[in-house]
């Protein structure tokens, strides 16, 4: 009995290693593991091919495979009978299935090991199951394509009414609260040097961790950000059990360090780059205690809201600034101080960290801008500013070009919610920054590690 690929595709999400099992020239057999078999159509799968082995030089010699697919959930077992076709160093499905290995393998140190040198495409003959006295498997719960699609341009015509990026990224947020799955979620965005990624908004942690730090290359989220290839792990466990031996930890917590949110141990992630025009705009990150959390539409719904999303920020980012009336025309009165007494701020300029009563707030850009504000207000007594000016200020040493302010205003407004800091940010209308105080600012700039 034959059966179709598409029937089987809990077998392709790397949740059980397949088996391969090649001949060579004397007939003498080799059975190697495999650590991703993707699905390609109906009629084709594709290997990842790691190391230079015997199983490659079979394949090089006969053009024939036979593969044994396990299917996660159920356990069941299928026989594919495989032809070799060609072999992929570039392309979509390469960069997808390297995205996939290097997401798994940069959580614990192995990323050389486990590097990709190509996608092996293979035509399958004949699919049998195998035998099995077990019981059925239990339902599947996959949401279908049609509800996905459904749930995605619900939520992408709202966000088109919406033309406040603060308030976007809580809509995006909160609309995938309500899917099955999607309890826990990050929005991160990247940094002026493209090396780093910052957390801007959460769901579903006791820390929402806005302004920790991510590296590009560093796990789902990473691996995400630098490949811009959406990236999905249905079952972490097989990655702790491969390389927990290997994970590197450090016992070093620097002063300026903010946790990330995460689950303590997630078993499956989806993490979404947000893509504008070919640019990055950051990351949609969900993750589950629970195996096989995210499917397959899961994953192309997200891909376009996350699409969206970026449209939408980039608009926002251009339109932020159009507010042209001059500094002097923005009522530059003292600002009413809510209550007596003082706050020390300290600026760190070597790395742009800044301090409220010897309390990490951020660093940074938005570390940059916030104590810029504050000496303006402390020199001049200003409250109010615009969008407009402060990217034409050189003393903020903003990019010429995609400075990302909105975004970092954003960034910086809810760390001081969250810090319940005596100063915030507020937007009194678009394109503006006033700021509100309780208590008078001591400010006090250090410019090198001596001042520590």
């Amino acid at each position: 009995m034959s059966v179709s690929l598409s029937d089987i595709l809990d077998c392709f999400e790397g949740v059980i290693p397949s088996v391969i099992a090649t001949s060579d020239g004397d007939g003498r057999p080799n059975i190697s593991y495999l650590s991703q078999v993707f699905h390609v159509d109906d009629a084709h799968v594709a290997l990842s091919n790691q190391f230079f082995s015997k199983t490659a030089a079979n394949v090089t010699r006969s053009g024939r495979a036979t593969l044994l697919a396990v299917d996660g959930r159920s356990g069941d077992q299928y026989l594919l009978d495989l032809v070799f076709v060609r072999s992929e160093r570039t392309g979509t499905l390469f960069r997808r299935m390297a995205a996939h290995l290097d997401a798994i393998s940069s959580q614990h140190g192995m990323e050389s090991v486990m590097a990709l040198r190509s996608a092996d495409i293979f035509r399958v003959e004949q699919c049998r199951p195998v035998p099995s006295p077990g019981p059925a498997p239990p339902p599947r719960d996959d949401r279908s394509a049609p509800e996905q699609l459904t749930f995605g341009a619900a939520l992408a015509a709202e966000l088109a009414f919406e033309s406040d990026p603060d308030r976007m990224l809580d809509i995006v947020l909160d609309r995938l609260t309500t899917l099955p799955g999607f309890t826990n979620l990050m929005i991160l965005v990247p940094d002026g040097s493209a090396a780093r990624l910052t957390t801007l908004a959460s769901r579903g942690y006791g820390n929402t961790g806005v302004g920790s730090e991510i590296a590009f290359n560093e796990g789902v989220i990473g691996i995400a950000a630098a490949t811009g290839v959406a990236v999905r792990i249905s079952d972490m466990s097989r990655g702790h059990r491969m390389f927990q031996a290997a994970r590197a930890t450090s016992g070093l917590v620097a002063e300026r360090h903010i946790p990330v949110p995460g689950l303590a141990d997630p078993q499956s992630q989806l993490g979404v780059p947000m893509l504008s025009r070919g640019r990055l705009a950051g990351v949609l990150f969900a993750e589950s205690p629970h195996r096989f959390a995210f499917t397959r539409e899961d994953e192309r719904m997200l891909v376009m809201v996350g699409a969206q999303l970026a449209g939408h920020l980039g608009a926002a980012e251009q339109e932020g600034g159009d507010i042209s009336a001059p500094a002097s025309g923005i009522e530059a009165r003292r600002s009413p101080i809510s209550a007596t007494g003082s706050f020390h701020v300290r600026y760190f300029a070597f790395d742009d960290s800044l301090f409220i009563d010897d309390a990490y707030v951020i660093k940074g850009v938005p570390g940059r801008l916030l104590f810029h504000l504050l000496s303006i207000h402390a020199e001049q007594g200003r409250i109010d500013f615009t969008n407009r000016e402060l990217r034409l200020d050189p003393r903020l040493r903003l990019p010429d070009f995609k400075d990302n302010l909105e975004t970092r205003l954003i960034l910086l407004r809810r760390r001081l919610d969250e810090r319940e800091a005596p100063v915030r940010l507020a937007r009194p209308e678009r394109g503006r920054i006033r700021l509100e105080l309780r208590g008078t600012p001591c400010l006090s700039v250090i410019s090198d590690l001596s001042g520590l």
